[in-house]
């Protein structure tokens, strides 16, 4: 039997490694921290933190020691009273005509902004009324609510519907309108258009379109016209104060009047009434708050 004595061919070298340039950098001199930020992010904390300290522990303190200790020092003696006396000073009723009016006011003005949005953005290009509504929607930006409180009362005071809740709703609606059209047909801009074609070769009717696409697609955008136009309806106080005589129909930041006196105010009181007041608020924040920051932030990869 004959063994080979062919010696083994070497193997071809493979390309050698390619190496970056460059030593490699330890983890720890890659992070810097930014000191001067984060003492100032710190900072304004403390600002906004302040104030909500003050009015929550303020409302567990009586009169009398609110004025004999330090402002910033917890209660002792912690006291319910202020918040029995906000309940007893017809405070449901107030909070009853403040989601009416908020809800009465809110939902119509998305309602109709959603869909002149759809108009202005889907139609806008050719055609001239709706260039004109939109140019239209655009001037009421510019036109604050303290120029034509006047003609407003004047207004209602021919339809006689002075002194009661659709007083305030009617105007907040109009008001609510063109900043909620403005951003509503910002997001419907940014819709493809490849997706409304392809549902009206589908079959799709505009209406169809309107509420099969274009709204779950500008979801996050409702949400954010929502809360952002439901808060100021919320805290609304020109409207009421001018539009509204009865104590029947207050809502809550006139509500706010039935703790000052003669004399004095008394502030132990009034501050548990501006957390009950603030409550409803946090609570619709909690709930949509992912909707909310999606909207709020929608753009900004792109």
């Amino acid at each position: 039997m004959a063994i080979s004595t062919r010696p083994a061919l070497p193997k071809p070298a493979g390309p050698a490694p390619i190496r970056h340039g460059g030593p490699r950098r330890k983890p720890s001199a890659l992070r810097r921290w930014n000191w001067i930020g984060g003492g100032f992010g710190w900072l304004w904390l403390l600002v906004v933190m302040l104030p909500i300290y003050w009015i929550v522990i303020t409302s567990f303190k009586t009169r009398a020691n609110y004025y004999a200790q330090n402002p910033l020092v917890p209660p002792a003696d912690p006291t319910f009273d202020n918040y029995r006396q906000v309940f007893e000073a017809d405070f449901a009723r107030y909070f009853t005509n403040s989601v009416v009016v908020t809800a009465g006011a809110t939902l119509p003005a998305v309602l109709v902004s959603f869909m002149a949005a759809y108009a202005i953005v889907r139609g806008g290009a050719g055609s001239r009324f709706l260039r004109s509504v939109n140019g239209l929607f655009l001037m009421g930006l510019a036109i604050p609510l303290q120029a034509v409180i006047i003609p407003i009362y004047l207004i209602i005071i021919r339809l006689q519907m002075y002194d009661t809740l659709m007083a305030i709703i009617l105007p907040s609606i109009a008001f609510a309108i063109p900043l909620s059209v403005l951003v509503l047909a910002n997001f419907i801009r940014d819709v493809p258009k490849e997706l409304f074609e392809s549902m009206r070769l589908d079959g799709a009717s505009e209406w169809g379109t309107l509420w099969r696409l274009a709204f779950p697609l500008t979801r996050p955008a409702l949400v954010t016209v929502t809360i952002y136009q439901g808060l100021a309806v919320w805290n609304g106080f020109i409207l009421p104060l001018i539009l509204t005589q009865s104590p029947e129909q207050r809502t809550l930041p006139l509500g706010l009047w039935s703790f000052q006196g003669q004399y004095g105010v008394n502030v132990p009181a009034v501050l548990a009434s501006v957390v009950l007041t603030t409550l409803p608020i946090l609570i619709c924040y909690a709930v949509g708050r992912r909707q909310l920051l999606s909207g709020l932030t929608a753009g900004f990869g792109k």
